[in-house]
């Protein structure tokens, strides 16, 4: 198939090796914050915070936080261009969602009248609350939304990306106390430009299921 998307699909892969010479320019981090900033989420809840270590001296911090585990993601901090922290709030509230509903006041989505009538969209928040207004799984599914649509920005723009899992949340908050604000980081994104002779994983096909594997067409 030839398509625009699927030849973004095609050709990214998770970087494994980065190359530390290399940064990612602003014009190319400014649509991939655009992406992020504009990505979809339930009921259009936001929930999330997206914090961007680019200093020298904010890298270190983070270099910081695989003193414990997941040490094989450790390399990229100090040789990728950018990492991007994706946090979500582990309590959202009627609040957070006023801040959204004000927003979409100001923006002409919705009118001023009709304030109290757009909460109801709230009551799927409540159906995902715990009785310690924990709703964590869902404000943190919503992350994964930002980050795949993040992965695909970057793509296009011919940006390396490494997805990671593999990062200590207590650690980064703790670290990043302060940034974070209650928020929780259990994902990250490294962006930048792959180290062509050491990253063994650009030289090797892309391989996926078949689509009649995991395409189920009624």
């Amino acid at each position: 198939m030839t398509h625009p998307i699927i030849n973004d699909l095609e050709k990214r892969y998770t970087a494994k090796r980065y190359d530390a010479t290399k940064r990612v320019s602003q014009d190319d981090l400014a649509v991939i914050y655009e992406a992020m900033r504009l990505s979809p989420s339930s009921i259009n809840s936001q929930p999330w915070k997206f914090i961007v270590i680019e200093s020298d001296e904010a890298k270190e911090r983070m270099h910081s936080t695989f003193a414990n585990k997941f040490a094989f993601n450790q390399p990229h901090i100090k040789t990728a261009s950018h990492i991007i922290l994706f946090a979500h709030n582990p309590k959202y509230t009627r609040d957070d969602y006023a801040q959204i509903i004000d927003a979409d006041i100001k923006n002409g989505r919705t009118k001023a009248e009709n304030r109290e009538q757009a909460f109801g969209a709230y009551a799927f928040v409540d159906m995902n609350t715990d009785e310690q207004g924990g709703n964590e799984e869902w404000t943190k599914a919503q992350t994964y939304i930002a980050l795949g649509n993040t992965m695909h920005a970057a793509a296009r723009l011919g940006v390396d990306s490494t997805p990671m899992e593999g990062v200590d949340a207590e650690l980064i908050g703790e670290v990043f106390e302060k940034e974070l604000d209650g928020y929780v980081c259990d994902v990250a994104l490294v962006i930048g430009y792959h180290d062509s002779a050491e990253d063994y994983n650009a030289k090797l096909p892309k391989s996926r299921l078949a689509k009649e594997q995991v395409i189920q067409v009624l």
